[in-house]
């Protein structure tokens, strides 16, 4: 099956199915047994069923089971929101003493997160450029991982997943790649070398802007009973599921950062339109980008412009395209704000992946807690305006900035 026919068709209806085209939704908390010793089988993982929805439910695990057949893993654990993914797997790996070497170019969010690990005993080593050199350099005895953005959200640096899992596998340590701007639908990581993928659901997979969740997917590449890793225990004797058995059994399952049933619901509702949405945002990403590049007073960053530094690599490992974002400066942070601000179309809103173009100014909102260095390594500049560009005619789009710039007067 091709991309679109396997959202609809790749997983099958569970035998409980009563016909309905699409997953209910089990909005309920907890799930009654006839008997006591039918319950303690399900909570003690010796009988398949659910318990209690903050460990497991019917409807988030449709959506699981989906995720993880789009991403070629052997398992997917669905979360609160994106930043519970990353934290949870993170945690799920690292304990006191270790170290991770991550990407400068991260979500604003994510950036924080690796700080706030540091009261935990956990060191985040940032590098400008995650690549095979850097890593092979960087790597040390408490390295435990590798994270980056595959597409850098706002930066758009594209990350060679191919040489970084090279070093990675050299050093016996697993890559876990965000791959929420690149999404599916672009790049499958998990076959370019990644171990673990995480997701944004509230982002392109959602499609709406209705939900907030995440989604970790586990590639089952990674042998974990290696002695780097002792704080799997007892889990390591799970083989390539050991990742997936720890998280769900442990760290996940105790900090109840669980997806509601509902929002579960939702994203496979937008799921199903993935790759109609994207085939859509990138087109209309890349004729916005082209107009930019030929207009004066504004400086274009897309991937998929010969211009931009990483289009090659866009060729080679996102087949020509570069995502849904594209970010511009616009000379100053006060002509940002006027361009902003003149948009009719452009939503002034801090999200992505909407099916709506989404505009916002990143140093006064997702980095206004980063340090001058961290945003200016992020790509983030006191004149720069991200795009999240949504399904609207690329005419209309094109035309609305145009009349924005002659407005702000750059």
């Amino acid at each position: 099956m091709k991309f679109n026919t396997s959202l609809l068709h790749t997983v099958k209806p569970d035998k409980n199915s009563r016909g309905e085209t699409i997953p209910p939704i089990y909005q309920v908390s907890a799930f009654a047994y006839d008997s006591a010793e039918q319950l303690e089988k399900v909570f003690n993982n010796k009988a398949a069923g659910f318990s209690y929805t903050r460990v497991g439910n019917p409807t988030v695990d449709a959506f699981e089971k989906r995720i993880a057949a789009l991403e070629g893993g052997i398992g997917a654990v669905a979360c609160a929101s994106g930043m519970a993914a990353i934290s949870s797997t993170l945690l799920n790996i690292l304990q006191a003493g270790d170290e991770v070497i991550v990407s400068t170019g991260l979500f604003g969010g994510t950036i924080e997160l690796f700080e706030d690990l540091s009261a935990f005993g956990i060191t985040a080593h940032f590098l400008e450029s995650v690549t095979y050199e850097t890593v092979s350099a960087a790597v040390n005895e408490n390295t435990k991982a590798v994270f980056t953005e595959l597409i850098g959200n706002p930066k758009l640096d594209v990350a060679d997943i191919g040489g970084i899992s090279k070093a990675c596998k050299e050093a016996g340590i697993p890559l876990i790649v965000d791959s929420t701007t690149a999404t599916p639908y672009l790049v499958n990581p998990l076959k370019l070398g990644a171990d673990i993928v995480i997701h944004s659901t509230s982002k392109y997979i959602n499609g709406g802007g209705n939900s907030i969740s995440g989604v970790i997917v586990d590639g089952g590449s990674f042998k974990w009973n290696s002695g780097k890793f002792p704080n799997f225990g007892d889990f390591a004797k799970y083989g390539i599921f050991a990742f997936m058995f720890k998280l769900r059994n442990r760290i996940w399952r105790n900090t109840g950062s669980c997806i509601s049933p509902f929002n579960a619901y939702m994203n496979i509702v937008g799921l199903e339109t993935l790759g109609l949405r994207m085939e859509r945002c990138y087109d209309n990403a890349l004729k916005l980008a082209e107009f930019f590049e030929q207009t004066d007073g504004v400086t274009v960053n897309y991937p998929a412009l010969p211009s931009s530094p990483y289009y090659e690599l866009a060729k080679s490992e996102l087949s020509g395209r570069g995502g849904a974002i594209v970010t511009i400066r616009a000379g100053s942070r006060e002509k940002a704000f006027a361009l902003m601000n003149n948009l009719k179309y452009a939503s002034i809103a801090t999200n992505i992946g909407d099916v709506r173009t989404l505009v916002i100014h990143p140093a006064s909102t997702i980095y206004t807690h980063s340090t001058e260095q961290q945003r200016i390594s992020a790509g983030v500049y006191g004149d720069s305006i991200r795009i999240s560009v949504g399904i609207e005619d690329a005419e209309d789009l094109i035309e609305d900035f145009a009349q924005a710039i002659a407005a702000a007067k750059i």
